[in-house]
């Protein structure tokens, strides 16, 4: 098929890499923020395996065409089937006249796949701009950011928001290649699926926020929360999915879908205090790793030096939008707290983020190199390259001996054998 594919969102990359694989004929043409040349240096795109090494793969056997400058109105829509937008939620104005050029160019009716973040009910507008020449389907973005080639390529489902039969079987025909082990498509309206893409993070969400409420309560109650944790997961009712306590979750996507969801209820005159006691909760625990450490000292900071581990949202991404990272920085520095950190992937961005600060040193090659001089350090983002550390080395360079894990990967029994203080959510052990 020919398709067009518009967008500098994780989406796009991974749909023009994925769709260009398996034959099809795609034209790509990212968003004027964000064009070619500056989407290739990004450290969030060299993070995610294979994309970058497909999409030249497809560029040179001449399956895939990256149109520069950007911008929809510099594309050829000659001949198009489908056009697939992959766009933030702010990059959704001025879509009217390309769209109504395209769909004039179309072959048979143009379909339009909307696989962005856009508002409840978008999908529908979109329609209304390809002036009765098109139909538009929702198929909202399901990607996992450092896992979007392989949730792309081997997708567990796809949400369908369709109405139109013959639209429905041109979006099967363009996905057959990754529809092979299992029937993955869930079809539905188009603002079920709208509304399912924010409503099962919102449910995510939830279900983290809850086991933070009550891996506090556990500390409160000296109750290791790991206990708690394998009881609730064993109730088939439950599960082990996102529920793991830490210090807090953030994201472009995740926090962007919550805040959506949250907007959604409000236009809708329905208050939703559950969602905005997520959200708190969420921000909230963002603060508990400084909390811990303000407790083991009684809150005398000035002067004291912090190594972190980690500054990425996540591993196996660069980005710290939303992180916790950045609540736990201007936490630290309004004390006076030195920190030294560092992150494998993510430094760039938190550069680009915070700028200078006398209280900040930056490392991205040796763990260790950060924990020279600190006091203590804190876990925030769990690299695998973190979850084993030479014990004896790590207890000789901290000072206090003091190791706060806000993602709980270690073991604090194992922890304090080493002489050591662990500090988790919701578990300690002390030498």
């Amino acid at each position: 098929m020919r398709v067009l594919i518009h967008g500098s969102e994780l989406s796009a990359v991974t749909a023009a890499a994925a769709l260009s694989w398996v034959g099809h004929q795609v034209t790509w043409v990212p968003h004027a923020s964000a064009p070619w040349e500056q989407l290739s240096r990004a450290d969030w795109l060299n993070r995610e395996p294979q994309l970058s090494m497909q999409l030249e793969a497809s560029r040179g056997r001449g399956s895939l065409r990256l149109v520069e400058p950007a911008g929809l109105q510099a594309a050829d829509g000659e001949g198009i089937e489908l056009l697939w937008l992959a766009l933030s939620p702010e990059q959704r104005g001025d879509l009217a006249g390309p769209l109504a050029m395209l769909a004039e160019r179309a072959v048979d009716g143009l379909v339009l796949v909307n696989n962005s973040t856009f508002p409840v009910g978008e999908t529908e507008r979109l329609e209304a701009m390809l002036e009765g020449r098109g139909v538009a389907v929702a198929l909202p973005d399901l990607l996992e950011e450092g896992r979007g080639w392989e949730t792309f390529t081997r997708p567990g489902r796809w949400l369908l928001g369709c109405d139109d039969d013959a639209a429905e079987a041109r979006v099967r025909e363009l996905l057959r290649a990754f529809n092979r082990r299992s029937e993955v498509f869930q079809r539905m309206p188009r603002r079920a699926a709208e509304l399912t893409k924010l409503a099962i993070n919102g449910m995510l969400a939830t279900r983290i926020s809850y086991m933070n409420e009550i891996a506090g309560l556990a500390d409160s109650l000296g109750v290791d929360v790991e206990f708690v944790r394998r009881g609730m997961g064993a109730d088939s009712r439950i599960g082990y999915e996102y529920l793991y306590p830490g210090c807090g979750f953030g994201g472009p996507n995740f926090s962007r879908d919550l805040m959506r969801l949250a907007d959604v209820q409000s236009a809708s005159g329905r208050h939703s205090a559950l969602l905005e006691q997520v959200l708190d909760i969420n921000e909230h625990k963002k603060e508990t790793l400084f909390r811990k450490l303000w407790t083991h000292f009684h809150g005398r900071l000035q002067g004291r030096t912090v190594a972190v581990w980690g500054a990425a949202f996540k591993p196996g991404t660069a980005r710290i939008d939303h992180a916790p990272v950045l609540t736990l920085l201007r936490s630290l520095w309004a004390q006076g707290v030195k920190v030294r950190l560092h992150d494998p992937a993510a430094i760039h961005a938190l550069q680009a983020e915070v700028g200078e600060h006398p209280l900040l040193e930056l490392f991205d090659t040796d763990p260790y190199t950060a924990c020279e001089g600190a006091d203590a350090l804190m876990l925030v983002t769990e690299w695998k390259e973190y979850w084993n550390p030479d014990w004896p080395r790590l207890a000789g360079l901290l000072g206090e001996k003091l190791l706060l894990d806000g993602r709980n990967i270690y073991d604090p029994a194992w922890v304090a054998a080493q002489g050591m203080h662990y500090r988790g959510i919701g578990r300690r052990a002390d030498p």
